[in-house]
């Protein structure tokens, strides 16, 4: 990530193309699907293991950190902010009432607009349900779950049973079919390829099935890259042509 603080967590100016800036109130992870494999968050804490005093001293660690739950209230400027983008919010070891924290954060900077990515897409479901059961939930408040293949569809339809004005997908990293996509009630999906030494191919067919699901069910298509040994390394296009779709703002829960 470019211009990535690793002291603070974040990033104000993110190389990763469907946001603006990262926050990071947590930090690590573990691995649960195929498509953690080759975590590039992993990867860049993992390098810090050992170094005495770096805020990655304990590696990929879950971690909280309760320092940096202000900063987007520092942010002035508006921006779209990938919130943790070396984590994931709703990892099993992370406190509901820490979560509470964060979103307590986020529903107060409403002049952001917040990105919110998980694989235990049960966990947000059931969160997003009781926080927001007698209330609409925030517009710039947006919640995804990360697809990797079919196997991954099942969080499509807890995404779908949540609460929640935007709904996304991340296909990221791409590394099988899809199959059929049941986009009701989704409202963007991204897709792009794995980066990194270790990188899987993503077969172009599986990419433009993702696409023209999309179009056939009218859902915003970003494609991110096509991966490789560096994000950047094949491109952006896809059958010649860039697609950088974002959802309606004005959009409602469905």
């Amino acid at each position: 990530m470019r211009a990535f603080n690793w002291r603070k967590g974040m990033s104000d100016n993110s190389a990763i193309e469907w946001t603006d800036a990262t926050w990071n109130p947590v930090t690590g992870c573990t691995k649960i699907t195929a498509g953690c494999d080759n975590c590039y968050a992993e990867r860049f804490s993992e390098r810090f293991r050992g170094v005495e005093g770096h805020p990655f001293e304990n590696g990929f660690d879950l971690t909280l950190r309760p320092l940096r739950l202000d900063q987007p209230r520092g942010w002035k400027r508006p921006r779209m902010i990938f919130v943790n983008s070396m984590s994931d919010l709703f990892h099993k070891e992370v406190p509901f009432d820490y979560i509470d924290k964060v979103f307590e954060t986020m529903e107060e900077c409403d002049w952001h607009t917040f990105q919110v990515l998980t694989k235990r897409s049960s966990r947000m479901r059931d969160y997003l349900l009781r926080r927001y059961s007698d209330r609409p939930a925030p517009k710039h408040i947006w919640c995804g779950v990360s697809v990797e293949n079919s196997r991954g569809r099942s969080r499509i339809a807890h995404l779908r049973e949540a609460p929640a004005a935007i709904r996304f997908l991340s296909i990221e990293p791409l590394i099988g079919a899809t199959g059929d996509l049941d986009l009701r009630g989704i409202h963007w999906v991204i897709a792009g390829g794995e980066s990194g030494p270790n990188a899987r191919v993503m077969h172009i067919d599986w990419a433009r099935e993702v696409r023209d699901e999309c179009r056939r069910q009218d859902v915003p298509f970003f494609f991110k890259q096509w991966g490789g040994f560096r994000p950047k390394s094949g491109g952006r296009m896809l059958d010649g042509e860039e697609w950088n779709e974002f959802p309606c703002l004005k959009t409602g829960v469905a």
